[in-house]
Protein backbone atom coordinates (compact mmCIF):
# COMPACT_ATOMS: atom_id res chain seq x y z
CA UNK A 1 0.00 0.00 0.00
CA UNK A 2 1.41 3.39 -1.04
CA UNK A 3 1.80 6.11 1.53
CA UNK A 4 -0.19 9.28 0.90
CA UNK A 5 0.67 12.91 1.48
CA UNK A 6 -0.35 14.62 4.70
CA UNK A 7 -2.32 17.80 4.17
CA UNK A 8 -1.57 20.73 6.49
CA UNK A 9 -3.67 23.88 6.65
CA UNK A 10 -1.78 27.10 7.33
CA UNK A 11 -3.69 30.25 8.17
CA UNK A 12 -1.17 33.06 8.05
CA UNK A 13 -1.51 36.75 8.78
CA UNK A 14 1.36 38.16 6.72
CA UNK A 15 2.83 41.59 7.44
CA UNK A 16 5.90 42.13 5.29
CA UNK A 17 6.76 45.67 6.33
CA UNK A 18 9.92 45.67 4.19
CA UNK A 19 7.97 45.06 0.95
CA UNK A 20 4.62 46.62 1.95
CA UNK A 21 2.75 43.30 1.66
CA UNK A 22 -0.15 42.68 4.06
CA UNK A 23 -2.26 39.59 3.37
CA UNK A 24 -4.34 36.88 5.00
CA UNK A 25 -3.21 33.55 3.57
CA UNK A 26 -5.16 30.29 3.78
CA UNK A 27 -2.90 27.52 2.44
CA UNK A 28 -3.40 23.80 2.02
CA UNK A 29 0.07 22.26 1.86
CA UNK A 30 0.69 18.62 0.96
CA UNK A 31 3.65 17.03 2.71
CA UNK A 32 4.97 14.11 0.67
CA UNK A 33 5.77 11.01 2.80
CA UNK A 34 9.48 11.41 1.95
CA UNK A 35 9.52 15.17 2.67
CA UNK A 36 10.89 16.32 6.01
CA UNK A 37 8.82 18.65 8.16
CA UNK A 38 11.60 21.25 7.95
CA UNK A 39 11.51 21.22 4.15
CA UNK A 40 7.74 21.67 4.15
CA UNK A 41 8.02 24.53 6.66
CA UNK A 42 10.75 26.08 4.50
CA UNK A 43 8.34 25.95 1.52
CA UNK A 44 5.63 27.69 3.56
CA UNK A 45 8.02 30.39 4.80
CA UNK A 46 9.37 30.89 1.25
CA UNK A 47 5.76 31.32 0.10
CA UNK A 48 5.24 34.05 2.70
CA UNK A 49 8.59 35.74 2.04
CA UNK A 50 8.05 35.83 -1.75
CA UNK A 51 4.27 36.33 -1.68
CA UNK A 52 2.93 38.20 -4.68
CA UNK A 53 0.05 37.82 -7.10
CA UNK A 54 0.28 34.54 -9.03
CA UNK A 55 2.41 32.60 -6.50
CA UNK A 56 1.62 28.92 -6.17
CA UNK A 57 3.18 25.65 -5.08
CA UNK A 58 4.72 23.35 -7.69
CA UNK A 59 3.40 19.80 -8.09
CA UNK A 60 5.87 18.33 -5.62
CA UNK A 61 9.07 16.41 -5.08
CA UNK A 62 8.46 13.91 -7.85
CA UNK A 63 8.14 16.61 -10.53
CA UNK A 64 11.76 17.57 -11.09
CA UNK A 65 11.05 20.02 -13.91
CA UNK A 66 9.08 22.28 -11.54
CA UNK A 67 10.27 24.35 -8.59
CA UNK A 68 8.86 24.14 -5.08
CA UNK A 69 7.05 27.43 -5.78
CA UNK A 70 6.58 29.65 -8.75
CA UNK A 71 4.92 32.85 -9.80
CA UNK A 72 3.04 32.89 -13.09
CA UNK A 73 1.60 35.88 -14.91
CA UNK A 74 -1.90 36.01 -16.39
CA UNK A 75 -0.66 34.29 -19.58
CA UNK A 76 0.69 31.37 -17.53
CA UNK A 77 4.35 32.26 -18.06
CA UNK A 78 6.72 31.73 -15.14
CA UNK A 79 8.01 35.05 -13.79
CA UNK A 80 9.65 33.70 -10.62
CA UNK A 81 11.18 30.28 -9.93
CA UNK A 82 11.47 29.63 -6.18
CA UNK A 83 13.33 26.54 -5.05
CA UNK A 84 13.76 25.12 -1.55
CA UNK A 85 16.69 23.03 -0.38
CA UNK A 86 19.92 22.51 -2.26
CA UNK A 87 19.11 22.41 -5.98
CA UNK A 88 21.72 21.12 -8.40
CA UNK A 89 23.64 23.59 -10.55
CA UNK A 90 22.03 22.15 -13.69
CA UNK A 91 18.59 22.83 -12.25
CA UNK A 92 19.47 26.45 -11.44
CA UNK A 93 21.05 26.86 -14.89
CA UNK A 94 17.84 25.64 -16.53
CA UNK A 95 15.70 27.86 -14.26
CA UNK A 96 17.79 30.94 -15.09
CA UNK A 97 17.43 30.31 -18.81
CA UNK A 98 13.63 30.63 -18.53
CA UNK A 99 14.03 34.37 -18.01
CA UNK A 100 12.29 34.19 -14.65
CA UNK A 101 13.69 35.65 -11.44
CA UNK A 102 15.27 32.78 -9.48
CA UNK A 103 15.22 32.45 -5.69
CA UNK A 104 16.57 29.64 -3.51
CA UNK A 105 15.77 29.12 0.17
CA UNK A 106 18.13 26.68 1.84
CA UNK A 107 17.66 25.18 5.27
CA UNK A 108 20.15 23.06 7.12
CA UNK A 109 21.34 22.95 10.70
CA UNK A 110 24.91 22.36 9.46
CA UNK A 111 24.81 25.27 7.04
CA UNK A 112 25.03 25.74 3.33
CA UNK A 113 28.82 26.01 2.92
CA UNK A 114 29.30 22.79 0.86
CA UNK A 115 26.46 23.73 -1.50
CA UNK A 116 27.78 27.30 -1.89
CA UNK A 117 31.25 25.93 -2.73
CA UNK A 118 29.73 23.62 -5.35
CA UNK A 119 27.69 26.47 -6.88
CA UNK A 120 30.77 28.74 -6.98
CA UNK A 121 32.54 26.24 -9.27
CA UNK A 122 29.51 25.59 -11.49
CA UNK A 123 28.54 27.31 -14.71
CA UNK A 124 25.08 28.74 -14.16
CA UNK A 125 23.33 31.15 -16.52
CA UNK A 126 22.85 34.58 -14.83
CA UNK A 127 24.34 33.18 -11.60
CA UNK A 128 24.88 36.67 -10.18
CA UNK A 129 21.13 37.39 -10.46
CA UNK A 130 20.04 34.36 -8.41
CA UNK A 131 18.96 35.26 -4.89
CA UNK A 132 19.90 32.55 -2.42
CA UNK A 133 18.81 32.78 1.22
CA UNK A 134 19.46 30.60 4.25
CA UNK A 135 16.50 30.16 6.58
CA UNK A 136 17.65 30.15 10.22
CA UNK A 137 17.45 26.82 12.02
CA UNK A 138 16.62 28.65 15.27
CA UNK A 139 13.34 29.50 13.59
CA UNK A 140 12.59 26.23 11.79
CA UNK A 141 13.41 23.82 14.63
CA UNK A 142 10.88 25.14 17.19
CA UNK A 143 8.22 25.46 14.47
CA UNK A 144 8.82 21.82 13.54
CA UNK A 145 8.20 20.63 17.10
CA UNK A 146 4.88 22.53 17.15
CA UNK A 147 3.68 21.41 13.73
CA UNK A 148 0.09 20.23 13.57
CA UNK A 149 -2.42 19.56 10.79
CA UNK A 150 -3.99 23.01 11.38
CA UNK A 151 -1.55 25.84 11.95
CA UNK A 152 -2.26 29.49 12.65
CA UNK A 153 0.64 31.92 12.37
CA UNK A 154 1.28 35.61 12.31
CA UNK A 155 4.33 36.21 10.10
CA UNK A 156 6.07 39.58 10.21
CA UNK A 157 9.10 40.74 8.25
CA UNK A 158 10.70 43.96 9.44
CA UNK A 159 14.21 45.27 8.77
CA UNK A 160 15.17 41.88 7.31
CA UNK A 161 14.17 40.03 10.48
CA UNK A 162 11.52 37.30 10.32
CA UNK A 163 9.08 36.82 13.21
CA UNK A 164 6.62 33.92 13.41
CA UNK A 165 4.00 34.01 16.14
CA UNK A 166 2.52 30.61 16.89
CA UNK A 167 -0.04 30.75 19.70
CA UNK A 168 1.49 32.66 22.60
CA UNK A 169 5.06 32.08 21.39
CA UNK A 170 7.10 34.17 18.97
CA UNK A 171 10.11 32.77 17.14
CA UNK A 172 12.50 34.92 15.21
CA UNK A 173 15.51 34.76 12.97
CA UNK A 174 17.18 36.62 10.15
CA UNK A 175 17.35 34.94 6.75
CA UNK A 176 20.94 35.28 5.51
CA UNK A 177 21.67 36.28 1.90
CA UNK A 178 24.12 33.83 0.34
CA UNK A 179 26.52 34.70 -2.47
CA UNK A 180 26.71 32.11 -5.23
Amino acid sequence: MALTSTIHRFQIQLSDVDRGVYESLDLRVAQHPSESAQRMLARVLAYALRHEEGIDFGRGLSTVEEPALWVKDLRGEVTAWIDVGFPAATRLHRASKTGARVFVYVYAPKGAAPWIAEMAKATIHRKDEIEAWSLPSELLEPLETRLDRNVSWSVTVSDGRLYVQHGDETFEGTPERLAL
